[in-house]
């Protein structure tokens, strides 16, 4: 629906916090749920629900701002009201380089009241949910630094516990000498000769010597099993790009939607792999002397592609169909890649394994809200269980769902 050249509909909001104009009829009943896929799909990929800027300027307060019937002129076809010679259809036209957006003819009053509804919801239930996922990150935090210390001093225990028993079977083995007659004897040898002389005759003992020996097999059986069910497990791995790209700076400070690059993420089985085009949409004016932005340029007029590296990447034999999980399940992308707009450089966070799948499989309950498909399963579901349905529930470990 975008072009490179394009900017999305709503530019006309760069300016909305120097208006004040009532908000007109027809928008306040709109659908959230649907306002949610609809702008997921035409507006996630330049602008942000809330203040920030990402290509185009964020929407928060829209309600407040513009007139309803403007808007929707504007949307259905900007090309008319920049013609029409208004003031702040102009400005913007002006603004963004004379780039005119794209026509949403097809969107009636519904779509554009459902699009309103969701981003009024969205920026009223944020301030909860930051405030929630902030008191979550702090006790995770303190959660995880507790665990370290408690490693440490484990480990240190079991050090001192070792060298205390040691030390203890170096004293019973000299007692043992002395209760046999030896006491008589005046032993002329220092305290640290007759530890040594402990120690070497307990190593000595076969009964130590064997113990010495299992452990090490069961060591290095352990090492060894844990070595094989790592084969093909990349966790941690984060190659370096043919260009640095920053999703710390792109995904995080500027808020774009994962969707804007990744293209198929809500849509289709892949996510996607960005043309140079999609970058050329902020940097034929954005950082053009920047040398990573002349590769973008010498592999567009050279034709050939960036070659990107894959970093997450399931083996051949297992299905995945992302927007079955995005669109449908409405998964987060941070569920499975971790927390991406915090990364500087992309790494696989999650194992990724058979098990790890499946135990997300367990856990997760499966969004049928607004879904009549999972209609008839939830109803005998509910008739056969207290417990929310899952996605177990529905098949979700059946070994053909993920290989046919």
């Amino acid at each position: 629906m975008y072009k490179s050249h394009i900017r999305p509909f709503l530019l006309l909001l760069f300016s909305l916090s120097t208006l004040s104009l009532s908000f007109g009829q027809g928008s306040a009943d709109g659908d959230p749920v649907a306002g949610e896929k609809l702008f997921n799909n035409n507006c996630a990929q330049c602008h942000a629900y809330d203040a920030a800027v990402v290509v185009g300027p964020g929407l928060k307060g829209i309600e407040e701002r513009r007139d309803y019937d403007w808007l929707k002129a504007w949307i259905q076809n900007p090309a008319a009201v920049i013609a029409s010679g208004d003031d702040y259809a102009v400005e913007l036209y002006e603004k963004y380089n004379k780039t005119q957006m794209t026509a949403f003819q097809s969107f009636g009053d519904e779509e554009i009241s459902a699009i309103l509804a969701y981003v009024k919801q969205a920026n009223e239930a944020a301030p909860a949910a930051a405030e929630a996922d902030g008191g979550a990150a702090v006790a995770a935090a303190g959660d995880s630094g507790n665990g370290k210390v408690f490693n440490v001093i484990l480990v240190a225990l079991l050090v001192i516990m070792g060298l205390v028993l040691l030390a203890l079977l170096a004293v019973l083995n000299l007692l043992n000498q002395l209760n046999k007659g030896d006491s008589e004897v005046i032993d002329t040898r220092g305290i640290g000769q007759r530890v040594n002389d402990g120690l070497r005759s307990v190593f000595q003992n076969a009964t130590v010597r064997n113990a010495i020996i299992v452990l090490f097999l069961l060591f290095g059986a352990k090492a060894t099993f844990d070595g094989l069910y790592g084969i093909g497990v990349h966790q941690g791995y984060a190659p370096t790009q043919p260009i640095p790209f920053s999703h710390k700076l792109h995904a995080g400070e500027m808020e774009i939607s994962c969707a804007y690059c990744h293209t198929g993420v809500y849509k289709g089985k892949q996510a996607g792999i960005p043309s140079a085009s999609i970058c050329m949409n902020c940097h034929n004016t954005i950082k053009q002397g920047s040398p990573n932005i002349q590769k973008i340029y010498a592999a567009i007029e050279n034709d050939q592609p960036i070659e990107w590296v894959r970093v997450h990447n399931l083996p051949d034999l297992a299905y995945f169909n992302h927007s079955q999980h995005t669109a449908v399940a409405g998964l987060d992308c941070e569920n499975c890649h971790g927390e991406i707009p915090q990364m500087e450089v992309v790494q696989q966070r999650h194992s990724l394994t058979m098990g790890w799948c499946i135990d997300c499989h367990r856990e997760t309950d499966v969004n049928s809200k607004g879904n009549a498909y999972y209609d008839a399963l939830l109803e005998a579901h509910n008739a056969a269980s207290s417990e929310n349905m899952k996605v177990e529930d529905i098949g979700g470990l059946e070994c053909a769902r993920c290989h046919y």
